[in-house]
C-alpha cells in the first residue's frame, strides 16, 4: 500500500532528471552535506541509521567517488559537518553529532578530507549550512569559499534530502538571486549521493506526537521542491576524460 502511495505521488509530482558531465573547463566546486557519522553510520547515535540503509549507503559512495575525483584535480571541496553543543538542544530532534564525539566526525570513508589542501570543513550547529556559515564577525565561510575560488557552479550532496540539503540549496538559490553570491550561476543536486532517514508511518503511529518520514517519499519531496527552488536535480554524475 506505503509503495502504491509513492508511485501514485511521483506520478501526480514528476520529477525529470539529466545527466550531469564535468570537464576541467567548468568552475565548479563540490558541497558535502553532513556526511557524519552521527547521520549515516549504524548505530552512531540517535539520529544515525539503526540497520544498513542502501539508500544512504549509496549515497556514501557516491559522494566518496565524487570527493577523490575533486580531489585528485585540486578542485575546491567544501564539506559542512553537523555540530552541537551538548547544553543547546536542536528542537524538536533529540540530541545529537555532539561536538567532541564520533557522531560529528566525517564518516571513516571520508575522513581523509581532514588531511586535504583544497578542502574546506565547516563545523554547523542549525540546519541550514548557508546559515551556519555565518562567523561572529558577521562573515560567511560559504560565500568567501565560492568568491575566493570564482565558482560558477555548485554540486551538493548529502543527508538529508529534505531537509539539510533541501534548507542549504534554497537558501543558496536566494543569495544568488540576490546578488550576494557572484559568480555562482548554478546549483546542482546529485539524486544519487543524496539520502534521508526512513521512521515509517506503521512505526509513528505508535509514539505519541511522532512525525512520520517515509524515506523513499521524503527524498522524492526533497528533490522535488529543490528543483521547483531553482536547482538542477541530475541522475549522474560523470567525468571527461578530455580533462
Amino acid at each position: 500500500m506505503v509503495s502504491e502511495s509513492i508511485d501514485l505521488l511521483k506520478q501526480e509530482l514528476p520529477l525529470q532528471q539529466d545527466s550531469f558531465l564535468i570537464n576541467g573547463h567548468l568552475n565548479i566546486g563540490l558541497v558535502l552535506v553532513d556526511l557524519v557519522n552521527g547521520f549515516c553510520t549504524v548505530g552512531a547515535g540517535n539520529l544515525a541509521p539503526k540497520q544498513p540503509d542502501k539508500q544512504i549507503s549509496t549515497m556514501v559512495e557516491e559522494s566518496v567517488r565524487l570527493a577523490r575525483a575533486f580531489c585528485d584535480k585540486n578542485w575546491p571541496v567544501l564539506a559542512f559537518l553537523d555540530t552541537h553543543h551538548p547544553d543547546i538542544p536542536e528542537h524538536p530532534y533529540p540530541p545529537h553529532c555532539i561536538a567532541g564525539t564520533d557522531e560529528a566526525r566525517l564518516v571513516p570513508e571520508l575522513q581523509w578530507l581532514e588531511e586535504e589542501p583544497n578542502v574546506v570543513l565547516k563545523c554547523k550547529d542549525c540546519i541550514d549550512g548557508f546559515v551556519g556559515s555565518i562567523e561572529k564577525d558577521g562573515s560567511n565561510v560559504f560565500i568567501d569559499w565560492v568568491k575566493d575560488n570564482k565558482i560558477k557552479i555548485v554540486l551538493v550532496v548529502g543527508i538529508c534530502t529534505d531537509i539539510c540539503v533541501l534548507d542549504f540549496v534554497s537558501s543558496t538559490l536566494s543569495a544568488r538571486n540576490r546578488g550576494i553570491l557572484a559568480p555562482l550561476e548554478e546549483v546542482i543536486v546529485y539524486s544519487k549521493a543524496c539520502a534521508t532517514f526512513d521512521f515509517p508511518v506503521h512505526v509513528a503511529v505508535n509514539i505519541k506526537d511522532a512525525v512520520a518520514h517515509p524515506q523513499e517519499l521524503m527524498h522524492h519531496i526533497g528533490l522535488y521542491i529543490a528543483k521547483g527552488r531553482g536547482a538542477k536535480v541530475v541522475s549522474e554524475v560523470s567525468f571527461s576524460e578530455l580533462q
